[in-house]
């Protein structure tokens, strides 16, 4: 009963706001205070981070050289690898941290192998250090029909760097030329 009561009571107390009417000392009783601004400038709020409010996404100055605007890592090698690896189904992508995740993949002329990729963008900067990728490899047997691991020669994810590294100096290129 109580419960009720009180929920009645703040049900009241919220729907007599709608009759409430703003008191603005510096306006003669009767007149509204209108507020009006320029719309010839773009309109900035102040907050309690200073002008223009905090930046989280990196949109707020111009990052084309290091390539990292409006993502936590470096653009040309998320997008090198997501260009790189486009023959994979992806499982998951996160471009603020930087991990590239892919479903199984199995290719047509080895239907008894599947592969999976990982790749992790390690930093902001285009840097041969700024990426490192993950390949694992299932192998399917006539005797045993579930999937088990099978060795791979680390000379794969070397390669897959690699390509990514080249197609990520392409794309700062092109980007350059189009400056």
């Amino acid at each position: 009963m109580r419960l009720l009561l009180v929920s009645v009571a703040m049900a009241l107390l919220v729907g007599g706001c709608e009759y409430a009417k703003p008191i603005y000392p510096d306006k003669p009783p009767g007149e509204s205070r209108t507020v009006r601004r320029d719309l010839s400038k773009p309109y900035e709020r102040d907050t309690i981070f200073g002008p223009g409010g905090m930046d989280l996404f990196g949109g707020g100055e111009d990052n084309r050289q290091d390539g990292t605007v409006g993502i936590g890592v470096n653009s040309f090698l998320w997008r090198a690898s997501l260009d790189t690896i486009a023959f994979m189904p992806l499982a998951s992508a996160d471009p603020f941290g930087g991990v590239i995740i892919t479903d199984w993949y199995t290719p047509g002329e080895a239907p008894s192998e599947r592969f999976k990729v990982n790749v992790y963008i390690l930093a902001k900067a285009l840097r041969a250090d700024g990426i490192e990728v993950s390949v694992f490899k299932q192998r399917r047997g006539e005797e045993v029909p579930d999937w088990t691991d099978a060795p791979l020669d680390e000379e794969i994810a070397t390669k897959l760097e690699d390509a990514i590294l080249t197609r990520a100096r392409q794309l700062r290129m092109a980007s350059l030329r189009e400056q």
